[in-house]
């Protein structure tokens, strides 16, 4: 790890080798982070930028410029690791195309669920409850723990320490009385407060990508 004293050394080290990533403040001297994170996308090959700060309130613009996440201050590990985790996925080549479709028992039947369908997956112990648009439930012998690894790339995010969502099946966020929940093909599954901002982020970003892309193939 290097640590500069501001963002001008950040932009001359930058310019003379490469990096596994940049984490930035909103405040620096110099250029301010979102100013460095501007000038680091013009780069041939920008490296991954994390801001870590605690200015809740750029965070919209710091997705904007393509960051990878956004951290508050004070910062926890897991958070920081969680970070990281992304910063990994963003450099790591693409995944094979995943199973569409999950193997199911009930009553000695095996039945083939599309995972495009799975709202939602719900902890059972040592089993995970797969939640249906349909309003079907299935249990499935595998930890969500387990599918939490093996479902991201599928869009599968983690709202609570016993609730998985697809993120293509939220509609909408909800706040009542301190309370956050989500609504997912139908049903509202609750969101835990250690969650909803990373929840918040994840949907920003999600939701901002089609635009992003019908941008670029517009400039073409």
């Amino acid at each position: 790890m290097i640590a500069c004293q501001s963002a001008t050394d950040s932009l001359r080290l930058l310019r003379e080798r490469e990096v596994d990533c940049v984490f930035l403040d909103i405040q620096m001297p110099g250029l301010s982070g979102l100013e460095s994170a501007e000038v680091l996308s013009r780069f041939k090959q920008p490296p991954p930028v994390v801001f870590v700060t605690a200015h809740e309130q750029h965070a919209v613009e710091a997705f904007d410029l393509h960051a990878v996440d956004y951290v508050l201050k004070p910062v926890r590990p897991e958070r920081l690791a969680e970070a990281v985790r992304r910063v990994l996925a963003t450099s790591a080549p693409p995944a094979p195309a995943p199973d569409t479709q999950v193997a199911v028992e009930r009553g000695g039947v095996t039945r083939f669920v599309d995972r495009g369908d799975i709202t939602h997956v719900e902890a059972q112990g040592d089993y995970a409850r797969l939640h249906t648009t349909g309003g079907e439930t299935y249990l499935l012998r595998v930890p969500l723990t387990t599918l939490e690894e093996e479902w991201a790339t599928a869009g599968f995010h983690r709202i609570h320490r016993s609730l998985l969502v697809a993120l293509a099946h939220v509609t909408e966020v909800r706040t009542e009385a301190g309370r956050t929940s989500v609504i997912a093909g139908g049903t509202e599954p609750p969101v835990s407060r250690r969650h909803t901002r990373a929840l918040r982020d994840v949907l920003v970003r999600r939701a901002r990508a089609p635009s992003e892309r019908a941008a670029v193939r517009g400039r073409r």
